[in-house]
């Protein structure tokens, strides 16, 4: 897997308050400075999600500052799509709008379909879980696409 490990990743999905800065987060977590890291959304019209900040913060991964971003900020600030070596879509949406802005790139896109957690659960305690869930998904797809962490592991 060592051979296969990108040297930049950009996770992306729908809004980037949910699936991707837990992903961005993680990835930081789990293999530290290996790779550059980023995420990104097809929209910016969220801010980082209070649920997804609860439950990263069990495994020690801190979200909190997480400043959403779009593509198309990306572009704006200068933050090229082709600088990447690969991009993890986290959602179908996003997985077409990458598909869409990398067509003229030789540039690798995967599709993780990963839980949306954000309408699931009536408690409190329900919407943790289902966030946990998505939260544990991401973190096993990481592990079997890019190989046991590289960083001691808490948690």
């Amino acid at each position: 897997m060592a051979a296969d490990f990108p040297s930049s990743v950009l996770f992306c999905c729908d809004h980037n308050a949910v699936r991707s800065p837990m992903a961005e987060g993680l990835m930081k977590k789990l293999y530290g400075q290996r790779a550059y890291v980023q995420s990104a959304g097809v929209r910016n019209d969220m801010e980082i999600d209070g649920f997804s900040i609860a439950v990263c913060q069990e495994i020690g991964v801190e979200l909190s500052r997480h400043r959403a971003r779009s593509f198309e900020e990306m572009r704006e600030w200068g933050d090229d799509l082709s600088g990447f070596d690969l991009i993890v879509a986290l959602s179908p949406a996003s997985q077409r709008m990458a598909l869409e802005l990398t067509r003229y790139y030789h540039l690798e896109v995967e599709y993780w379909p990963i839980l949306d957690p954000t309408g699931l659960g009536e408690s409190r305690e329900a919407k943790l879980a289902a966030y946990r869930q998505a939260r544990d998904q991401i973190r096993d797809r990481m592990i079997a696409r890019f190989g046991p962490p590289t960083e001691a592991q808490d948690g």
